[in-house]
């Protein structure tokens, strides 16, 4: 059940979609569980939200004007406090001054808790 206030967990996905979009980390960081565990594409793992945050803001770094997208957003499981969607995401920006775009699938897992849904996986 939603904590009053908090953001479902449809609504946590534009939320975080939205966060992104602002390149900075302080939007992103009440998203995120502190136990958070994301794996990006090229398959570096960062372990901890503060693992992500380095990971994050060096993308954020790397990558000018970037506009980052989640379609195709599947439910897997949503329960009390554990929601499970699989989505696909498109990337573009520039890298080094040149344009730059990549694609892939993902899956991630939601906990809510107290502070309403958050980022686990």
């Amino acid at each position: 059940m939603p904590t009053k206030g908090a953001p479902s967990s449809d609504e946590f996905i534009p939320l975080y979609e939205r966060a992104l979009a602002s390149q900075g980390w302080n939007a992103i960081d009440p998203l995120v569980h502190d136990d958070a565990c994301l794996t990006f594409s090229d398959g570096a793992v960062h372990v901890g939200k503060a693992a992500v945050q380095r990971a994050v803001e060096s993308n954020f770094a790397a990558i000018a004007d970037e506009e980052y997208r989640i379609s195709n957003i599947r439910w897997v499981h949503r329960g009390a406090e554990i929601a499970v969607y699989l989505f696909d995401f498109n990337w573009s920006g520039r890298v080094g001054g040149r344009p730059a775009s990549g694609s892939g699938r993902g899956t991630s897992v939601l906990h809510h808790d107290d502070d309403g849904w958050r980022l686990l996986v």
